[in-house]
């Protein structure tokens, strides 16, 4: 843990006795991989992180949120945009010889290190769960066209492509006609 990172903050103010706390705002940088393959936090983007630290029982409690804006692309239409984010998150940061840290894994509740927290993996675990995995530019976005590849939202409402019938095609190309416009003869 670097006790100079943003995301750490030092827990000496709060105390441990139960009850205290302490409110922090930190506008900070994006750091590397926070976010998906399609959309996520872009590297040095700006973040807002409000949190409470609450001094309880077992460890000390962390409740806050963290905001700004994520760049994705389209899973339909493959166009890039922004969407605003605002995540909140509550984790537990366990004292150490507490009955939490002695009943838990050290992956499943984070611990204090000193007097310090990091909550740089719980602010990432928030905002990449809070993310869709098929990121849309608009909930109502119709994707492209499958023959002509153009966006369909950019497109007009008659747009459409002639397709002949492959059964037929070999017929259209040694006569020169077009099966699908003549009628059929009974």
């Amino acid at each position: 843990m670097n006790p100079h990172s943003p995301f750490v903050l030092d827990t000496r103010e709060v105390g441990r006795r139960a009850g205290g706390k302490r409110d922090y705002r930190r506008e900070l940088s994006a750091p590397e991989h926070f976010g998906l393959d399609m959309i996520g936090v872009p590297l040095g983007a700006p973040l807002v992180l409000n949190v409470r630290l609450e001094s309880v029982t077992e460890g000390v409690l962390a409740t806050g949120t963290v905001t700004g804006e994520v760049v994705g692309e389209c899973g339909r239409c493959l166009n890039g945009f922004t969407d605003s984010l605002d995540v909140e998150f509550v984790e537990l940061f366990a004292y150490p010889a507490s009955t939490t840290e002695e009943t838990t894994d050290s992956d499943e509740i984070p611990r204090l290190e000193g007097d310090h927290i990091d909550l740089e993996p719980v602010v990432r675990d928030a905002v990449v769960l809070s993310l869709p995995l098929t990121p849309l530019c608009a909930p109502d976005c119709a994707g492209l066209c499958p023959e002509c590849g153009e966006r369909l939202d950019d497109l007009p409402d008659d747009h459409s492509h002639q397709q002949l019938d492959p059964r037929w095609a070999a017929l259209a190309e040694r006569f020169g006609t077009d099966p699908a416009s003549t009628d059929s003869q009974e």
